[in-house]
């Protein structure tokens, strides 16, 4: 007989938890604070358009992904596009992410260009990344590339995502992006990049479709106020001042809300949870009359503006109008974090034209800002030896969110492998 899984959080770790429980023959209930179901890939009503408050993109190496897709029928809504990447550098748009516009490159040695495009390339060929786990990432990348090569393309890179955390990150996190990247191109000089027709939505409603059909429940609206341990064991969660029974727990809300929901954990595990650091962001979202340039993706290293890059979202995926996300990264504490919305919006609107001074202020339609306390992990060196085990020391209860899957970024396809993979275990 199937069990009775409680699942907090719906993003698609919590979801792909739930599915495949659910085929397993037991009875999974999502709850979700927000109204929807996404977390980070969650959708909102943009002036008329259905569209990601954060931008989300599919790489070919993404196979837990795309198996999901083919068991649930929608490998048919999978569209592969041809995308550019460019870099603003030194007031100019160059073209970026092969190796010829790498050798065109204008404002850096031939010296320091065969280093980065060696770096580049042997990282797209490493398999193994425990070497790399407990190495600083800036002093390994200088190592490789040079002095020169990170100051231009990846010094301002770490210090407006990651501030007063960029000279203590892990060089294993970083490589995986490197090769996450490098690993999306189908020939040395093309990079393909995937969207699905409707935006991750269509993928969110197809697993709660699923979940539901297969007898789960999805409850949105419906905050877990607090994991109930007795005995040193899950007995239920606490929810609107109510005990409502489960056999397990499976959490994967981000980890600083651990210690609020979980208070009767153990004080040295409670110690762990709070020791993990986030990073947060605000990410505007723009809505243009034409384009900003051809590129998908946009490095920026400009002393005038505090972001890392841009993501001109319809280079990748066709709209009716021109979107671009600008994401802006820093610490949650950071002064910054606590600007109002309008000052990014402010900021954007001037990078934007900077970047193309054809832009005027008419072309502008709408602009809207998202924030996220806890988009991202810290990854220091060492960093998944410092996380508390998956199965916690309380029997039923588990806890994961996308930190556990380090080195690999967060991404709907390795919160998807993760979740499946977590669902098969706690069940024994």
């Amino acid at each position: 007989m199937g069990q009775r899984i409680a699942v907090l959080g719906a993003g698609p770790m919590g979801l792909a938890v739930a599915y495949q429980l659910a085929r397993d023959g037991h009875q999974p209930v999502v709850f979700e604070a927000d109204d929807r179901v996404g977390g980070m890939t969650a959708a909102f009503d943009f002036s008329g358009l259905s569209i990601e408050r954060y931008y989300h993109f599919h790489c070919i190496s993404d196979h837990a992904f795309l198996t999901m897709l083919d068991e649930l029928a929608l490998a048919d809504q999978m569209r592969w596009v041809e995308t550019k990447m460019g870099y603003w550098y030194q007031g100019r748009l160059q073209a970026w992410g092969n190796p010829i516009a790498l050798l065109k490159f204008r404002g850096l040695s031939l010296v320091a260009k065969f280093r980065y495009g060696l770096h580049a390339f042997l990282c797209t060929k490493r398999e193994n990344w425990a070497p790399l786990d407990h190495l600083d990432a800036v002093a390994w990348i200088k190592r490789w590339v040079g002095k020169e090569a990170y100051e231009v393309l990846w010094r301002r890179l770490f210090d407006y995502k990651f501030y007063d955390y960029s000279d203590n990150l892990s060089a294993a996190w970083i490589w995986s992006r490197i090769r996450r990247i490098g690993r999306s191109r189908y020939s040395l000089f093309r990079e393909k990049l995937g969207y699905l027709e409707g935006g991750s939505g269509t993928l969110l409603q197809a697993l709660k479709a699923a979940i539901e059909s297969s007898g789960g429940e999805v409850r949105l609206k419906m905050p877990v106020e607090k994991v109930v341990i007795a005995s040193g064991r899950v007995t239920g969660v606490q929810i609107a001042g109510l005990h409502e029974p489960f056999d397990k727990v499976i959490s994967t809300v981000p980890l600083p809300y651990v210690p609020r929901l979980m208070p009767d954990l153990p004080a040295d595990v409670l110690a762990k949870f709070k020791a993990i650091k986030n990073i947060a962001v605000v990410c505007v979202i723009a809505k243009l009359k034409k384009p900003v340039t051809e590129n998908f993706w946009l490095n920026t290293n400009d002393p005038e503006m505090d972001i890392p890059g841009l993501v001109e979202y319809t280079n990748l995926r066709p709209l009716n109008q021109h979107v671009v996300y600008v994401p802006f990264y820093m610490p949650g504490e950071h002064p910054k974090f606590a600007e109002p919305d309008q000052a990014f919006l402010d900021k954007v609107r001037r990078y934007l034209k900077k970047i193309n001074p054809a832009l005027s202020d008419d072309d502008f339609i709408d602009m809207r800002a998202s924030r996220y306390r806890y988009s991202q992990p810290i990854c220091d060196p060492g960093y998944l030896d410092k996380l508390p085990p998956v199965a916690l020391p309380v029997k039923g209860l588990w806890v994961a969110d996308t930190s556990y899957y380090y080195p690999e970024d967060r991404g709907i396809s390795e919160s998807i492998g993760f979740g499946r993979q977590m669902a098969k275990m706690l069940v024994f």
